[in-house]
């Protein structure tokens, strides 16, 4: 255990060091690419900024405001068919919407159900087979300029819902 230990803890400098290596030995300039790389990844956080602002506050509303509680109630008959517990639809309604809300949601479902329950064996592979579709999507068309976003939103929307409903199913089977 203490050899993984140490391999884990080496592997970011060494490979840094061989970084640096392979740019004295191709004789670029190391220090200054570095420079202009950070320079482009500040230039690209300016242009994303108004979009984090805009999610996070539009997640911080929805937490707060009980509409999550008015939409897991809407659909309520819908769960109770497919037999998703109904004490995930936070975390389903907010994954693809935030990962730091849903890491929240996800770490309180955890917490109160426990790890080895089904609930929260169904919030961890919700966790791990799903993606923050709204924020990932408005993150990369907004920093490189694309408005029209519509097809590839259905898609990841889709592949959210699958992954959640898959986990349920899989979660229920294996357990």
């Amino acid at each position: 255990m203490s050899i993984i230990n140490y391999l884990s803890a080496a592997a970011v400098p060494t490979v840094i060091l061989l970084i640096i290596l392979y740019g004295v030995i191709e004789k670029n300039k190391v220090y200054d690419t570095f420079l202009e790389g950070a320079k482009e990844g500040l230039e690209v956080v300016i242009k994303i900024f108004p979009t984090l602002i805009g999610i996070f506050l539009a997640v911080g509303a929805l937490r707060s405001s009980g509409i999550l509680d008015l939409i897991i109630n809407i659909i309520q008959p819908i769960i109770k068919v497919l037999k998703i517990p109904a004490e995930i639809m936070p975390l389903a309604i907010l994954r693809p919407i935030s990962g730091s809300a849903s890491m929240a949601v996800a770490t309180d479902i955890i917490s109160q159900y426990g790890a080895d329950n089904l609930i929260g064996l169904i919030a961890s592979t919700i966790m791990g087979s799903t993606e923050t579709t709204f924020y990932t999507i408005a993150l990369y068309t907004s920093a490189v300029g694309i408005k029209k976003i519509r097809f590839v939103l259905v898609a990841a929307l889709t592949a959210d819902i699958v992954g959640m409903l898959v986990s349920v199913a899989v979660c229920r089977i294996m357990s």
